[in-house]
Order: C-alpha cells, then sequence, then structure tokens
C-alpha cells in the first residue's frame, strides 16, 4: 500500500513549523525557505517538504556558521 501525499496551505503549513503564514509568505517571495506548489492561485506545501527543510535548519548551537548537522547529531 502506498502512502498518501498530504498537502497544506499556507496557515497549516505555517502552523506546523511554528512560524506565523506571513513569514511562510515572505521566504516564497526572498527564497530560504521550503519548496511549494502553485495549484492555480492556490499554493500547498507537501508536509514531507516542510519536515526536509525544518531538518535542513539543525543547528548545534546558536554560534553555528550555518552549516547543517550531519545524521551524526541526530
Amino acid at each position: 500500500m502506498t502512502e498518501q501525499t498530504i498537502y497544506l496551505d499556507t496557515q497549516r503549513a505555517a502552523r506546523h513549523l511554528g512560524l506565523s503564514a506571513k513569514t511562510l509568505s515572505r521566504y516564497r517571495v526572498s527564497g530560504g525557505g521550503p519548496v511549494f506548489h502553485r495549484f492555480g492561485s492556490r499554493i500547498r506545501y507537501r508536509r514531507d517538504d516542510l519536515e526536509d527543510w525544518a531538518d535542513s535548519r539543525r543547528r548545534a548551537s546558536t554560534s553555528d556558521d550555518g552549516t547543517a548537522l550531519s545524521g551524526a547529531g541526530r
């Protein structure tokens, strides 16, 4: 049995990440945020893409140079 792809609108995606919808919208314009899909005028995020983006932002400390942790820190 295959797993169903789950798409979230901006409000739900932002809530899932602990961000405001406005912040997520800003990321869409400026870049650096999670990848998204456009279906007509609707913006949707795959839940798996949100998880991947959040994982890519993991750091060991606030003084990290921006290099994400490898799998060893998990």
